[in-house]
Order: structure tokens, then C-alpha cells, then sequence
């Protein structure tokens, strides 16, 4: 399947925007403060353990989804540079 180039650089962001979103995520929610992610005696409670997986989850697909945009950009630069150096060589 060939995707346009439009759709390849939204797919390669939106990975890149996942890495951003959940790596910041999982950082603030190891250092919550308010008692939801961790009991008094400094627990994971199962708020964090949910929102956790929830965090890995997401960012597996996110990666998933970036590096599917990120090989079709790769061959759509591939494809525009073959089609230049062809033109070049029959000129």
C-alpha cells in the first residue's frame, strides 16, 4: 500500500507527538504528589499501575504509527529521488 505524502508526514508526527505526550506523562505521574499514584507508605497504587500501562500502551502504538510514516517519507524521498537521477541520466 502506498500512502500519500500529506498522510506519511501527519502518520510520522503523530508519532513523534506520542512520544512527547506520554514520555512527559509518565514523568509526572511518578512524581504526583496528591496521593492518587502512590499511598502514604510511598505505594504504587493501582491508579498508577492503570495509568501506567495505559502510558506504555500508547506509546508502543504511537511508535508503531510514527515508524509506519516515518519508512513511507523514506520512500517517497526515495521514489522522487530515483525519478530525478533517471530524468538527469536521459538528458
Amino acid at each position: 500500500m502506498k500512502l500519500s505524502s500529506r498522510v506519511s508526514w501527519f502518520l510520522l508526527a503523530f508519532g513523534v507527538w506520542s512520544w512527547i505526550i506520554w514520555i512527559t506523562f509518565v514523568k509526572n505521574l511518578w512524581k504526583d504528589g496528591s496521593g492518587l499514584a502512590f499511598d502514604d507508605a510511598g505505594d504504587p497504587t493501582a491508579y498508577f499501575w492503570v495509568h501506567l500501562t495505559l502510558a506504555v500502551v500508547s506509546f508502543l502504538l504511537g511508535t508503531g504509527v510514527g515508524l509506519i510514516g516515518f519508512r513511507s517519507v523514506r520512500q517517497l524521498r526515495g521514489e522522487t529521488a530515483g525519478a530525478a537521477g533517471s530524468r538527469t541520466a536521459n538528458e
